[in-house]
């Protein structure tokens, strides 16, 4: 059956593509027709744009756009949406913000010390770890998943949990570096394991978890959080296998592998950048030190 029965609001959830442009309006607005009203600021770099414009339209396509409505109906379809909004999203938000305006979120005083301690890496790795493996939990997921407030407050929880975790690893101020060279490898390997179980018990599972796409009732009510009431009480649905020609199980164990796959790429992608900027690191130190031996008088 196709997705357009549900209409043009659910597919493409103009009301979402509205606030985002605002967002993005609103960012060129301070960082570059109003950026000398405040203290401390730079120019707008081009990098930065791209990568706040990316973190937009990246967030718009797996929030506003059919894929929304494809992850009410198929399990695997929210599980990329899983993938990419807490391991690709961030970073680009992160490498988007400029350094200036990092600075001065941070120095505000309800922000500081909460912002230093879930930043702190091992902190970072429980809490976005433990929150996304907790979310999973079929008796928690199936909660979350139908109601509306819940829904949007865990969504914007984890995805703030995200850039804690993220930020160890990827912060653009140098005076934010906590851990470096191989400890960021280290986190890395640790972050990657830690995310296994909850995708491991999705991929073995023997029978479908989730009461959300298997149960007819409860997933119907998942779907009108992004389907009007009116549509949908307009439409005769008898379950998620009239959008899905997989079985139940086999579409929860898609899920799982996808999710692994997405964060073996991005996991895999920001290791050989650190791996890189390390071995540029410890090249340029050691030409340091070899020309200071062989030239001694430019040390006095």
């Amino acid at each position: 059956m196709p997705l357009s029965i549900f209409g043009f609001r659910a597919l493409w959830s103009p009301y979402f593509l509205l606030a985002l442009v605002l967002l993005l309006i609103l960012y060129f607005l301070v960082t570059v027709k109003f950026r000398h009203r405040f203290a401390n600021s730079e120019p707008l770099h081009k990098k930065e744009a791209l990568f706040f414009s990316s973190a937009i339209l990246v967030l718009y396509l797996i929030k506003g756009s059919p894929l929304d409505l494809m992850g009410h109906l198929m399990f695997y379809a929210h599980m990329i949406q899983m993938g990419v909004l807490y391991l690709v999203v961030p970073i680009l938000f992160i490498y988007g913000i400029p350094k200036w305006m990092w600075r001065s979120f941070i120095a505000l005083p309800i922000i500081k010390p909460l912002f230093r301690f879930f930043t702190k890496p091992l902190i970072a790795l429980i809490f976005f770890n433990g929150l996304f493996s907790f979310y999973h939990i079929p008796l928690i997921f199936d909660v979350i998943k139908v109601d509306m407030t819940l829904h949007t407050v865990y969504t914007i929880i984890l995805f703030l949990f995200a850039i804690c975790m993220w930020w160890p690893l990827i912060t653009p101020l140098p005076e934010q570096q906590r851990i470096s060279g191989l400890k960021k490898v280290g986190y890395i390997f640790a972050d990657g394991i830690l995310l296994t179980p909850a995708c491991a018990l999705i991929i073995f599972a023997d029978a479908p978890m989730y009461a959300t796409y298997s149960d007819p009732h409860a997933w119907g009510q998942a779907l009108a959080l992004c389907v009007p009431t009116g549509t949908l009480a307009g439409l005769n649905l008898s379950g998620p296998e009239m959008f899905n020609s997989m079985s139940l199980l086999h579409d929860q164990q898609l899920g799982g592998v996808i999710m692994k796959i997405i964060q073996e790429i991005v996991y895999g992608y920001v290791l050989a950048l650190v791996f890189f900027e390390w071995y540029r690191k410890e090249q340029s130190e050691e030409k340091e030190a070899e020309n200071q031996l062989m030239n001694p008088r430019t040390v006095e």
